[in-house]
């Protein structure tokens, strides 16, 4: 590229300069030139710490991460002769998985000429959905697909924004561990100039 925008090391625009020049620049501060913006017109690069750009970048993609919610649909499967108490288990096992903000799907299963008494799995469902209901809200409700029924049930919003709770005030107790990783920037590897910038750019059981 014959020419590129430049932005100083403090945030100033430097205007557009020859890469020539943008590399002597950035040599007699000491820095690197790094390509932050390749597709505009010029591409932009910004003089910089290449080592300290990369810890920040690996740090903030920690954060982000960190606040991400991952929702997991975990099944429990129930079938028409599944007793009471076995009911009361796969009950328990459904609220812990809502509490922890999973989605939970309910399946049960026919066999055979079971399939002529539907009856009895809604009754099954129809007690889960009630012990479920201070945690859930329903998602789909008891329909068949093939020979089985299947319900899904999803956190309610108060779960979640607990369990937000939970998580922050975990982030923010002086007890927490410092990241994995985390280190000086002055140890990270040597810098790189722009030819090497381009890399920067670029069911639980079954119950």
């Amino acid at each position: 590229m014959p020419e590129v925008r430049v932005v100083g090391p403090d945030g100033s625009n430097l205007g557009v300069l020859t890469t020539d020049e943008a590399l002597r620049r950035a040599q007699g501060a000491g820095l690197d030139l790094v390509e932050v913006n390749p597709k505009a017109a010029p591409p932009v690069c910004k003089i910089l710490d290449f080592g300290k750009f990369k810890y920040e970048e690996k740090k903030k993609q920690r954060e982000a991460k960190k606040k991400q919610s991952v929702v997991e649909v975990k099944e429990v499967k129930l079938r028409p002769k599944t007793d009471d108490h076995d009911l009361m288990v796969k009950i328990r096992a459904s609220r812990k998985f809502l509490q922890s903000g999973n989605k939970v799907k309910v399946t049960c299963r026919f066999r055979g000429r079971e399939i002529t008494h539907p009856e009895v799995a809604h009754q099954q469902f129809e007690l889960i959905l009630a012990k479920l209901d201070d945690l859930a809200n329903l998602e789909q409700r008891p329909t068949m697909e093939g020979r089985t029924m299947a319900a899904i049930v999803a956190p309610k919003p108060q779960v979640l924004q607990r369990l937000a709770q939970d998580r922050l005030q975990r982030e923010r107790s002086p007890s927490a561990s410092s990241e994995p990783g985390d280190s000086d920037p002055t140890d990270s590897a040597p810098s790189n100039s722009l030819s090497d910038s381009s890399a920067l750019t670029s069911q639980v059981d079954e119950l």
